[in-house]
C-alpha cells in the first residue's frame, strides 16, 4: 500500500501543477478582459466585460486583424479598411472603427484616456437631414461646427486618432530636442565621458523615435497613394449604398448633415453632386490624410534636422580629437628629436669615459673644455637639422 499511496501524493502534485499552468493564462485573459472601452455615435463610452471571440462576433473583425491590436505583439502602425470597420494600430492607439461606434484598447492607459474624452466631445453629430422646416434653423447654425458635422462618423474617429498620434509624437520630437541641444552644446565645450554616454543615449532615444515617426508617414503616404485603400474607409457609403435602392439615395448621410450644404441645394443639384463626389469619392478624406500627412512629415523633419545637428556635432568632435592627436605626434616628434641628440651627446662622453689606460690625453687638459663644447654643437646641430626638415615637410607647425 506504500507504494500507492506514494503514487496517489505525485499524481495529486502533478494534478496541482498543471492546475497553477492552467489558471496562470486564464488569470493572464482576466486582467485584459476590460480591455476594451466603447464610444458610440452619441459620444458615450462604457467599458465592454468580454473577450476577443465576443469582440469578433460583435463587430465581424477578421482573428488575423485583432491580432494587429494585441498589446502582446509588435505590429508596426497600420490602418486598414475593412467591409464594414477600420482598424487602427497607430503606436498607443489600437482602435477598430465602425459606422456607428469606436472600440479602443487598454482604456487605463494614460496615454488613451484623453483620446476618449477627445471621442466623447468629437463625435456626436447633427444626424441626418430630418426636412425642409429644419433647413432654415440647420443653416443658422455655427460654420465650424457644419464642417466638422460635414464628415461621417469613421472619419472623425480617425481625425481624432490622427491628431493625437501626431500630437503625441511631435511631443516626444520637441521633449527630445530640449534634451539633445543643451547637451550637444555642452559636448562641444567639454569632451567627457559623462557627456559623451549623455549623448550616445539621446541619439539612440532619437533613432527609435525617428523609426515610429516613419512608420506612421509611411502608412500614411501608402494609404493616399492608392484610391482604393482611401475608398475601404467609406463606411457609411457603403452602408447607405446597400441601404438604398435609388440611385441618388446612395449619396452618404453625412453629406446631407451639412447645416450649410443641405439649406441650399434642391434635390436636382443634390443630386449632381453626388454623382460629382462618386466621380472623386475620396477628395475629403485625401484632404484629411494630407493635413495629418505634413504634420507627421513636419515632425520627421525636426528629427532629420536634429540627426543633422548630431552629426555636425560628432564632425567637429572627431575635427577636436584630430587637432589633438596631431599636437600629441607634434610632441613625440620633439621628444624622440631630443633623446637622439642627448643620446649623441652621451656617445661621446661614453667614449671618454671608458677605463682604458691611455696616455695621449696627458698634459692637454685644456682638450676637456672642446670636447664638451663640440659634442653640444653637434647635438644642437642635429635637433635643428630635424626639425628643420620636418617644417619643411610639414610634419610640425609653423
Amino acid at each position: 500500500m506504500a507504494p500507492d499511496d506514494g503514487s496517489g501524493a505525485g499524481a495529486a502534485a502533478a494534478a496541482a501543477v498543471v492546475a497553477a499552468d492552467a489558471q496562470a493564462p486564464v488569470k493572464k485573459m482576466a486582467a485584459f478582459s476590460r480591455s476594451w472601452i466603447l464610444v458610440n455615435r452619441e459620444g458615450r463610452s462604457s467599458l465592454l466585460d468580454v473577450d476577443k471571440y465576443e469582440i469578433m462576433r460583435r463587430v465581424g473583425i477578421h482573428a488575423r486583424d485583432l491580432r494587429m491590436l494585441d498589446p502582446m505583439l509588435s505590429h508596426p502602425s497600420k490602418i486598414i479598411g475593412r467591409e464594414k470597420l477600420i482598424v487602427l494600430n497607430l503606436e498607443h492607439i489600437k482602435a477598430i472603427v465602425t459606422a456607428e461606434e469606436v472600440l479602443l484598447r487598454d482604456p487605463s492607459d494614460e496615454n488613451v484616456i484623453p483620446i476618449v474624452k477627445e471621442l466623447e466631445r468629437r463625435l456626436p453629430g447633427s444626424g441626418q437631414f430630418q426636412g425642409e422646416e429644419d433647413e432654415q434653423q440647420e443653416a443658422n447654425n455655427d460654420a465650424d461646427v457644419g464642417e466638422q458635422n460635414e464628415f461621417p462618423f469613421e472619419f472623425r474617429a480617425l481625425e481624432v486618432a490622427l491628431e493625437a498620434i501626431c500630437s503625441f509624437l511631435d511631443a516626444l520630437t520637441i521633449e527630445l530636442e530640449t534634451d539633445a541641444y543643451p547637451a550637444l552644446d555642452e559636448l562641444t565645450s567639454k569632451i567627457s565621458s559623462r557627456n559623451l554616454d549623455r549623448v550616445r543615449k539621446l541619439k539612440s532615444g532619437m533613432t527609435r523615435l525617428t523609426n515610429r515617426v516613419q512608420k506612421v508617414r509611411d502608412e500614411l503616404e501608402e494609404l493616399l497613394d492608392d484610391d482604393d485603400d482611401m475608398a475601404d474607409l467609406y463606411l457609411s457609403r457603403k452602408l447607405t449604398g446597400v441601404s438604398s435602392p435609388v440611385s441618388w439615395s446612395g449619396a452618404p448621410d453625412w453629406f446631407f448633415a451639412s447645416p450649410t450644404t443641405g439649406s441650399k441645394l434642391s434635390r436636382t443639384s443634390r443630386a449632381s453632386a453626388v454623382t460629382a463626389r462618386e466621380e472623386n469619392d475620396v477628395e475629403e478624406l485625401e484632404m484629411l490624410l494630407e493635413a495629418y500627412f505634413m504634420q507627421i512629415d513636419g515632425t520627421l523633419n525636426k528629427l532629420s534636422t536634429l540627426r543633422e545637428y548630431i552629426d555636425d556635432t560628432e564632425d567637429y568632435i572627431n575635427i577636436q580629437l584630430d587637432n589633438h592627436r596631431n599636437q600629441l605626434i607634434q610632441l613625440e616628434l620633439f621628444l624622440s628629436s631630443g633623446t637622439l641628440c642627448l643620446s649623441v651627446y652621451s656617445l661621446v662622453a661614453a667614449i671618454f669615459g671608458m677605463n682604458i689606460p691611455n696616455v695621449w690625453h696627458e698634459g692637454h687638459g685644456y682638450v676637456f673644455k672642446w670636447v664638451v663644447i663640440l659634442a653640444g654643437v653637434l647635438s644642437g646641430s642635429i635637433f635643428l637639422s630635424i626639425m628643420s626638415y620636418a617644417r619643411h615637410k610639414g610634419l610640425v607647425g609653423s
